[in-house]
């Protein structure tokens, strides 16, 4: 089962000239999910600043499947693809009130001793958190978004 990272509505100031989501504004739910994910494991403004420790990201491939119009609902989940002790390779799904999918974006998320400036291993409470998620969810196909490569497709 994918976990419910969030939910927010399609802000005016978020529409572009074609009239719906503008492009830039589905990464930055995207940031904020991510965001949501690390206070949801652990990584909060307080845990940062006492650790020293948060996450960066590596690596992001965004899948747009349909346009959202402002003030419309839509819902963030997530599904952890894969895990080590430093990285997590996840996956947000964007769904509107209906349960359409709206855009995908799969990520790879590091952890970083912020101390040193370099990656650094998951403190034990937060790896913790992580493993129970991956166990929640280890049964789950891979989405059909996930993995993809960008390239025209020649016959």
């Amino acid at each position: 089962m994918v976990e419910k990272i969030m939910n927010c509505t399609v802000k005016e100031e978020w529409i572009d000239y074609n009239g719906h989501l503008n492009d830039a504004e589905y990464a930055r739910i995207f940031s904020l999910a991510v965001e949501e994910l690390m206070i949801k494991i652990g990584i909060d403004e307080l845990f940062r600043k006492e650790h020293s420790y948060s996450i960066f990201t590596l690596e992001t491939h965004l899948s747009y499947l349909a346009e959202a119009d402002q003030g419309e609902k839509l819902d963030i989940d997530l599904q952890l693809l894969d895990h080590d002790s430093k990285r997590m390779h996840v996956f947000f799904l964007m769904r509107n009130r209906e349960g359409d999918l709206v855009a995908t974006s799969e990520q790879m998320l590091m952890g970083m001793d912020m101390k040193e400036g370099r990656p650094g291993e998951f403190p034990e409470s937060i790896y913790k958190q992580i493993e129970t998620i991956a166990e929640k969810q280890k049964d789950m196909p891979t989405p059909k978004q996930a993995g993809r490569t960008i390239g025209i497709r020649r016959r």
